[in-house]
């Protein structure tokens, strides 16, 4: 095992034997053989979509299966080994597929890359030798090829392939979301495809890899403007909401993850059985949609985020949902009460698989739930959010009138992912000494570091304006797109903001390549500099872009303030 793609990896250099996060070594490395069949696919799968041969089912199975591998997703040996074997079918129909349309014959694959036949087909044959293209690499073979991250012995290149790697998984997240509500994007398919090839192609070295990284984050908009249009078609804009933060009589089901449609077939099926929905962590944001409004047993949110779960979940008393990440190992004390759905997996954990027309049956849960005593209470009150683009721009005449007047002197985007370490309060110490002419603007579950704290607002602006989950930090693109129109300024770096980001995982790697590809510049990034990022590659980075890592409070307000 190695794996260092989450922000807590083990001594800030990698984990070896079992993952920080909970995950074993040997899902760890089945999860490094499901994403060498995933390249495989990709290689058969491009040549079928440059045919139209292509279909839904095997977009997918990509997406899910580089899902599946996001920390704190998936820590299932038999649902990994599952992907794999279903990954090999995939890839088979897929060859045959293409075998029997003659895109491809048994001797052609002769002719293909060497790179190709030695990593993806299992063999290195002689020069003009012909290899059988439908032999080679099966899944009992599969444990002899080396799939992990250290196989690429040159440092720069496996920092960038892993960066690369580390944005297609965020990308696969966020296209997953919209694909279940059915928006779909070919050009974002046919992307991933030729990233996952690239990060085993030999011939490209730095000055190729550096700008694929780079138009990872061009298409990672696209995909964040995507799921954007699919949320708030299906769902409406999100309003500006006071959210309880408090409980009711009743016993609950506490839904997290980032999942709506699972909460809306939740929501469904619990209206009028006396269980109340309670959201979670990064779910929290769906208490401002409008859809989820009419459902009177939504009450609103309990507890803060994700890590924080091993606590939280045992005094919600009720049984708990898990719709994508992030799910932390669970404790004995209520193994028995939650549920996992979609690509999320823990072994002893109850799952729920959809239907044939893609429905989920909850009533095991809500039977449960009728049999709990309702949550514990943790606090009282409500806390703001539904702050996304239309909202905010909504309002965007008195945003740009106290800026003009000097009331808002300046917008600090402080989005991201929230972590159990400590030194994240450094967050919630930088929000409260910010300058009360601040705005801060937030996405993701960092928020949970300061959107309980009492900051106020400018004119009726709040302090706070919550865009809402990570996916959401395409409303402060937006946002900040519009206020550059509005000011006449050209480049978005000329505007009043400051960009203070917090990571933990894979999808916070993808909103970062985003915010580079729109040439975004000075952005602060913490709590500390991902361990996959070489010295070189940090080095173009911050030539290019000024990336910084924050240091102390004081030091980052004179900074970026």
């Amino acid at each position: 095992m190695f794996c260092y793609q989450c922000e807590e990896t083990m001594n800030g250099t990698g984990c070896t034997k079992n993952g920080v996060c909970g995950k074993k070594g040997e899902v760890a490395d089945l999860q490094d053989n499901l994403i060498y069949v995933l390249k495989s696919i990709a290689f058969y799968n491009s040549k079928a979509r440059a045919n139209s041969l292509n279909d839904a089912k095997t977009d997918e199975f990509i997406l899910d299966g580089l899902f599946a591998t996001i920390t704190n997703t998936n820590f299932s040996e038999d649902d990994i080994k599952r992907l794999i074997n279903e990954g090999f079918e995939i890839k088979d129909g897929i060859k045959k597929r293409l075998l029997d349309e003659k895109v491809i014959t048994e001797k052609s694959v002769s002719s293909f890359p060497q790179w190709i036949k030695e990593k993806l087909l299992g063999a290195a044959p002689n020069a003009g030798e012909d290899l059988p293209v439908m032999a080679k690499v099966t899944p009992a073979t599969l444990a002899n090829i080396n799939t992990g991250i250290l196989a690429t012995e040159n440092e720069d290149i496996r920092s960038l392939r892993e960066l690369l790697m580390y944005g297609l998984k965020g990308m696969a997240a966020y296209a997953h979301h919209a694909n279940v509500l059915g928006y779909k994007d070919d050009n974002i398919m046919a992307f991933i495809e030729k990233a996952l090839l690239a990060t085993m192609d030999d011939h490209l070295g730095v000055d190729e890899l550096v700008p694929m990284v780079l138009e990872c984050g061009s298409v990672g908009v696209t995909t964040l403007a995507l799921l954007d249009k699919a949320n708030t078609t299906t769902y409406g804009n999100p309003e500006p909401t006071a959210v309880n933060i408090g409980v009711g009589s009743n016993p609950g089901i506490l839904i997290s993850g980032h999942d709506l449609h699972d909460l809306e077939q939740l929501l469904e099926q619990t209206k009028g059985t006396g269980v109340d929905v309670y959201t979670h962590g990064e779910m929290l944001p769906a208490n401002s949609y409008p859809a989820f409004k009419k459902y009177d047993n939504f009450v609103g949110n309990y507890g803060g985020s994700w890590w924080r779960q091993k606590e939280e979940f045992e005094k919600f008393n009720g049984p708990i949902f898990m719709t994508t990440n992030c799910i932390v190992p669970p404790k004995d004390t209520y193994i028995d009460r939650i549920y996992t759905t979609g690509i999320v997996g823990f072994d002893g954990v109850t799952h729920i698989n959809a239907g044939e027309d893609g429905g989920k049956d909850f009533s095991a849960i809500i039977e449960q739930a009728k049999t709990c005593q309702p949550p514990q209470q943790l606090e009282e009150g409500t806390i703001m959010g539904g702050f996304g683009h239309v909202s905010a721009l909504s309002v965007a005449d008195k945003i740009i009138e106290a800026v003009k007047g000097g009331q808002i002197k300046k917008f600090v985007v402080m989005a991201g992912c929230d972590g159990r370490h400590k030194e994240r309060s450094y967050y919630t110490d930088f929000a409260e000494a910010l300058p009360d002419d601040t705005v801060i603007l937030t996405a993701g579950c960092a928020k949970y570091r300061y959107n309980k704290l009492d900051l106020g607002d400018i004119g009726g602006i709040p302090r706070v304006i919550d865009a809402g989950q990570c996916n959401d930090s395409y409303s402060l693109v937006v946002i900040a797109q519009a206020l550059a129109k509005a000011f006449g300024v050209e480049d978005i770096n000329d505007l009043p903001v400051a960009y203070n980001i917090a990571w933990y995982e894979q999808k916070a790697c993808l909103v970062l390549l985003a915010l580079l590809s729109l040439g975004v510049k000075n952005i602060m990034l913490g709590p500390k500099l991902p361990a996959f990022v070489s010295p070189n590659v940090l080095n173009v980075l911050v030539e290019n872009f000024n990336i910084m890592p924050n240091t102390t409070v004081d030091e980052d307000l004179k900074t970026l303030i």
